[in-house]
């Protein structure tokens, strides 16, 4: 049962003016109307997003202190059935002036390390700690997760316009069982829902979407695409923090 404080919000309190701010209310109908979209490519998200199964929280320009409490109480959704695919959608407060695509990516990679930074459990000894490792993938609580961001910004691949805020959006990787880069079901599920992004944006795949586990790829780049076909060049701004 959420508490009137809680950080992490449901359908019903995204167009409550009581629990959140009109802002949020704005973008999250923006949120709302694309992502049921009959068309829309990724139909696990649409099933969820219709059946009320997603999971919110939001921060604005100047506070993201609630972010990890919110990630925190969204991850133990997932200690007990029914075990849902739930994922959670993050809002920040948009921009006055709407930036361009590095612009997002630096902030939204910014608000990955805060939330690193902010981890009270220790990083799993056996995963990796460099991003350029193929096993990497980031880890809150002790839970791997997959995390990818969707800004205004993005003009040709429409599939990550998700309104006018920056909007993060968190899998564990736990959703995935059975649907893994390696299984058929996965293979099948991902190719299918491929092929309906790219009639969307109207572009090929970008080259850094793979799958997990792929030792020619790097997680993180597919975190953050470009708004193109061109490959991520340099080092991932992602840094393991140092233990005191």
């Amino acid at each position: 049962m959420l508490t009137a404080n809680s950080s992490l919000l449901t359908k019903e309190d995204m167009t409550n003016p009581d629990r959140v701010p009109q802002w949020l209310i704005k973008e999250y109908q923006t949120f709302h109307e694309t992502v049921t979209d009959k068309t829309f490519p990724c139909y696990f998200g649409m099933k969820a997003e219709n059946k009320g199964e997603l999971r919110y929280a939001y921060i604005t320009q100047e506070d993201w202190s609630n972010l990890p409490k919110a990630v925190e109480s969204f991850l133990d959704l997932f200690q007990e059935p029914p075990y849902i695919r739930h994922g959670l959608f993050v809002f920040m407060e948009p921009e006055s002036i709407e930036g361009d695509i590095e612009f997002y990516r630096k902030r939204f990679w910014e608000i990955l390390q805060y939330l690193h930074q902010a981890d009270e459990k220790p990083w799993p000894i056996e995963k990796p700690k460099d991003p350029d490792h193929y096993l990497w993938d980031y880890h809150f609580a002790g839970e791997p997760i997959f995390v990818f961001g969707n800004a205004p910004a993005y003009k040709q691949r429409k599939t990550r316009d998700l309104g006018n805020s920056l909007v993060l959006g968190f899998q564990p990787r736990m959703i995935f069982e059975g649907l893994e880069g390696t299984e058929k079901g996965g293979i099948m599920s991902r190719e299918k829902v491929r092929e309906r992004v790219e009639k969307w944006d109207n572009l090929p795949k970008h080259p850094d979407i793979s799958h997990f586990g792929d030792v020619n790829h790097n997680e993180w780049k597919q975190f953050f695409i470009g708004d193109d076909i061109e490959p991520i060049k340099g080092k991932c701004p992602f840094h393991h923090k140092q233990l005191r």
